[in-house]
């Protein structure tokens, strides 16, 4: 399956899950190497700029990966506590995404767009034993229309 990640160009050449480790995230604890990627193109766009400051023009890269079928946990709606999409996110949901990440059952965590109910984030554990299994497809200067972020 296709996954995407747009992100800033300084940043694009790691998909360590460095940035996500030191800072932490709705899906995971600080420490935990995991990378953000969304199932659309589109959903990694709303993703990249609900996190951009109004009026600056980032200057962004989009990244498509292939990763494998057969290894994606699914967290439902129905999972979750009434209050998954809040923001800031409650603690719990990176408590699911950490027991997730040192479980090592599956590269991906699959979790619901807080943005969009009906879209989906993967999550990709950078730390897995089969985490080369992940094929970076395709890496090319993404287009930011300003009227975006106006």
């Amino acid at each position: 399956m296709k996954v995407y990640r747009i992100t800033s160009k300084k940043f694009a050449h790691d998909i360590s899950g460095t940035g996500a480790a030191i800072y932490g995230g709705r899906w995971n604890k600080k420490g935990s190497a995991v990378l953000y990627t969304g199932e659309s193109k589109e959903i990694a766009l709303l993703e990249t700029i609900v996190h951009i400051p109004p009026m600056l023009i980032p200057d962004l890269d989009i990244l498509t990966f292939e990763i494998p079928d057969d290894s994606i946990t699914t967290l439902n709606r129905s999972d979750l506590p009434s209050n998954w999409k809040d923001y800031p996110a409650p603690t719990i949901l990176a408590q699911l995404g950490e027991y997730w990440f040192l479980n090592q059952e599956t590269i991906a965590l699959k979790v619901p767009s807080c943005i969009i109910q009906t879209s989906h984030n993967y999550i990709l554990n950078c730390q897995h034993k089969e985490y080369n299994k992940v094929k970076l497809i395709s890496h090319e200067d993404f287009h930011f229309d300003a009227r975006l972020n106006s």
